[in-house]
């Protein structure tokens, strides 16, 4: 019985989790202040003479042919955290053309007097459709790729659309922000207060910084969200969690201090960096207003922070997977203009008993790990993962009776089987994969099976909309003790 299931990853090594956390925060937070700010920039008439400082390139959406729905009222903008090297920005290094170093979908919603910010992982490995050529881009035909090459062979229309097709969600607009104008966005704003948790030396990011409570002004902020090895994991995940922090914390600066006070100091405020964004040409004056105007009401606790589910690429264990059902699931609530704080049906039919299962499942106490022994099979297409998954519980302190690979029939879903009189046992290891569901088998002994099947290998459980692991901007405080 015990090479007749499948198999699922437990949660704390998994690559990302899902709707959470956000990915290189300084730019997105340059795209979301400027917006808040817009509209009292307007007023006065300064914005109209800071509009014209701004990039503005030509985007034939008509050229898209068949695009998503727009919904009424709602507005999607692809915010680009360029990490193009021309200019001042050539003392970051060099690099081949523009590329999106940061790729966020934010979903700005006067229905719900709300904000969210959806994060595409740059190591995104995905079926690009095809872009056509044009007078500085080579375009390509349809293939497996990065998400970036949009930007990089097609350019930002390319980029545009791919991300239309791929998600279903009217975009709107775009805006780009280069590095030299995160550097000024955070030094008008007299720098970050950040809590910086341990002292980092990283030379490739050009940072050297004392741990502790500090105030991080513009180059050493954007050392800050660049930093990847030196810190943490050296994850790409681990970076995104100091980002959202950063991001969290530029905000709170912004709403609560004295830049919005006067005309000056928003003047001083989006001049330091209008030279450093680009947007659509149809990002007119009067189409920036009507953003600010959506977003003016909003506080931070209705700005929620998202990625999109993912998880291990089968093919490539350094690329990123999108985790599907979830993945559609969160792209059809925000092209929908669904608010997220209302759990919407998966879409899946659920299998027979699974209501009942999931009431056992609450109501059982799990036992201690120490008395629980389990195997576990590996039914995904991510090797190793079965015999990473029994390390993490060994390290839980379950007794891992042994991993390998199932024969026969799987599950769809990760499940922990068990004996009669077991379920304890089972429910104590479900409680350490995200997402698993448990299931008595009368064929077992003593030690429960942990089948890990179709849905892992990503970042554990689907989360539909609300779900509890989106954060918003209150909740991403940073701060020493």
């Amino acid at each position: 019985m015990a090479n007749d299931r499948g198999r699922r990853r437990s949660a704390p090594d998994a690559p990302a989790r899902p709707w959470e956390q956000l990915t290189r925060g300084g730019w997105v937070a340059i795209g979301t202040t400027a917006l808040v700010i817009a509209s009292s920039l307007t007023a006065y008439g300064a914005y109209y003479d800071i509009y014209g400082n701004i990039n503005a390139e030509s985007v034939d959406t008509d050229a898209f042919g068949d695009r998503p729905t727009k919904v009424e009222g709602a507005v999607n903008i692809l915010l680009i955290g360029s990490d193009v090297r021309t200019g001042e920005n050539a003392d970051y290094g060099a690099a081949e053309g523009e590329r999106p170093d940061t790729l966020i979908i934010a979903h700005v919603s006067p229905d719900h007097d709300g904000a969210t910010l959806v994060n595409i992982p740059r190591d995104s490995y995905l079926d690009l459709p095809a872009c056509a050529a044009t007078d500085d881009k080579p375009g390509y035909d349809p293939h497996l790729g990065m998400i970036g090459e949009a930007m990089s062979l097609g350019g930002v229309g390319c980029l545009w659309t791919t991300v239309e097709q791929l998600t279903g969600i009217h975009i709107d607009h775009f805006v780009s922000v280069d590095f030299t104008g995160f550097k000024g966005m955070v030094d008008a704003i007299g720098g970050v207060e950040m809590c910086v948790p341990a002292a980092v030396q990283d030379e490739k990011a050009k940072l050297d910084i004392e741990a502790g409570e500090q105030t991080l002004d513009g180059e050493t902020a954007l050392a800050y969200v660049r930093s990847r090895y030196a810190q943490g994991d050296g994850t790409d995940i681990s970076r995104i969690d100091r980002q959202q922090e950063f991001m969290g914390a530029m905000l709170r600066k912004v709403m609560s201090s004295d830049v919005l006070a006067s005309p000056g100091n928003l003047y001083a405020f989006l001049g330091s960096v209008t030279d450093s964004i680009t947007t659509d040409d149809e990002f007119t004056v009067d189409a920036m207003a009507d953003v600010a105007i959506a977003m003016r009401e909003v506080d931070m606790a209705s700005v929620r922070f998202v990625t999109v589910p993912n998880g291990q690429h089968p093919l490539d264990t350094n690329r990123i997977a999108w985790r599907e059902p979830d993945a559609s699931q969160l792209f059809e609530a925000i092209a929908t203009d669904v608010e997220l704080s209302e759990p919407e049906d998966s879409g899946s039919e659920p299998d027979s008993g699974d209501a009942p299962q999931e009431d056992a499942e609450a109501e059982v106490t799990p036992a201690d790990p120490s008395a629980v022994a389990v195997e576990v099979l590996n039914a995904t297409d991510v090797d190793g993962l079965g015999a990473d998954t029994g390390a993490e519980l060994t390290a839980a302190g379950f007794q891992v009776a042994g991993t390998g690979n199932p024969s026969g029939e799987t599950p769809s879903a990760t499940t922990v089987y068990y004996a009669p009189g077991q379920e304890s046992h089972a429910a104590a290891v479900a409680e350490h994969v995200d997402g698993a569901r448990i299931e008595e088998d009368a064929t077992l002994g003593e030690t429960v099976l942990l089948v890990l099947a179709g849905d892992a290998g990503g970042s554990g459980a689907a989360e539909l909309p609300g779900a509890e692991s989106a954060r918003t901007a209150e909740e991403t405080e940073n701060a020493c003790g």
